[in-house]
């Protein structure tokens, strides 16, 4: 990833106020030609940056080496990693260049632009749901992870039951365009729906972390769990082979191709929750998907299709 590597560069140099294209290579584990073309193209997009010819030179910055970044504040640091560090979740560059910007800056800023990395990950796998906006409350529960402090929950269950909770605020993860908090309580780790949150109000008690705490693997727990949960019902059905992208936009990883029937139709494995979930996502489809299996979502299919046809026979 490019970009992050010409900001490591120049946060390095900023840093270090001179370096070699060799000295950067081995720190960015990157070719020395491309640590050349990484400086010259600093350079020509109108950074004070200029080589230094002859024994002892190297590439430095106008006014020499400096080790506050050339007034690079806390809160800009912290922006800086808030932006790169979800990035660092799905993409292995990313990570490392991550990395290594966090070694190019002073000790005073580390520990905060640290916690901002590690406060907001991405996970681009979809669940099928679209078009949600970034919640609001979001800037807050990230401002909380950050600077670690306690906040008080007014949450909504998926039963419609209101609770408030007192919860320490590990990291957040935007799942498809859905918004999770995973936060310690006295009941030990739970992940909440940014979008279930009624009320938030940041507290100024400090909030505990546990040391071996990473963002990443919670998640992966996380997913896991839901995962079970998700696919716990498995069908087989035959459709057209031009209906299968459709399918799979609507159950996402739940759906697998299984190979081709003898009349030439596509063969589907589909997965819900409950039998009753996936009839009831396959019931508008008519005839257009035959379900093989199991019995219990065929026997769902068929009680919907009596009452529909109870309720709409005739036309009345």
């Amino acid at each position: 990833m490019r970009a992050d590597r010409l900001v490591a560069t120049l946060l390095l140099m900023q840093s270090r106020g001179r370096v070699t294209a060799a000295e950067l290579a081995d720190e960015l584990e990157v070719s020395v030609a491309t640590a050349r073309r990484d400086l010259e193209a600093l350079s020509t997009a109108g950074i004070p940056v200029y080589p230094q010819p002859g024994r002892g030179g190297g590439w430095a910055l106008v006014g020499g080496a400096r080790t506050d970044l050339s007034g690079l504040s806390s809160n800009e640091a912290q922006a800086l990693f808030l932006l790169v560090g979800p990035a660092a979740a799905v993409s292995g560059e990313a990570k490392a260049a991550l990395r290594k910007l966090v070694r190019a800056l002073p000790q005073t800023f580390r520990a905060e632009a640290e916690a901002a990395a590690g406060a907001t990950m991405i996970d681009p796998t979809r669940w099928g749901e679209r078009d949600r906006r970034r919640p609001e409350m979001v800037d807050q529960l990230q401002s909380a992870v950050v600077r670690r402090r306690r906040v008080r929950l007014v949450y909504v269950s998926g039963a419609r039951e209101r609770s408030e909770r007192l919860v320490e605020p590990w990291g957040l993860v935007d799942k498809d365009d859905t918004w999770y908090l995973i936060a310690g309580t006295d009941n030990g780790r739970r992940t909440f729906r940014v979008d279930r949150i009624a009320e938030a109000e940041t507290t100024d008690q400090p909030a505990d972390r546990p040391d071996d705490f990473e963002l990443a693997t919670a998640w992966e727990e996380v997913t896991g769990t839901m995962e079970e949960r998700r696919s716990a019902t498995w069908a087989t059905v035959l459709t057209e082979p031009r209906f299968v992208p459709i399918l799979h936009d609507h159950f996402g990883r739940h759906c697998h191709g299984d190979g081709e029937s003898p009349d030439g139709r596509a063969r589907v494995r589909l997965a819900a929750p409950t039998a009753l979930d996936i009839a009831r996502n396959l019931a508008g489809w008519g005839g257009a998907v035959e379900v093989l299996e199991p019995q219990a979502v065929r026997a769902e299919l068929a009680r919907i299709g009596a009452e529909l046809s109870g309720r709409y026979v005739g036309g009345q």
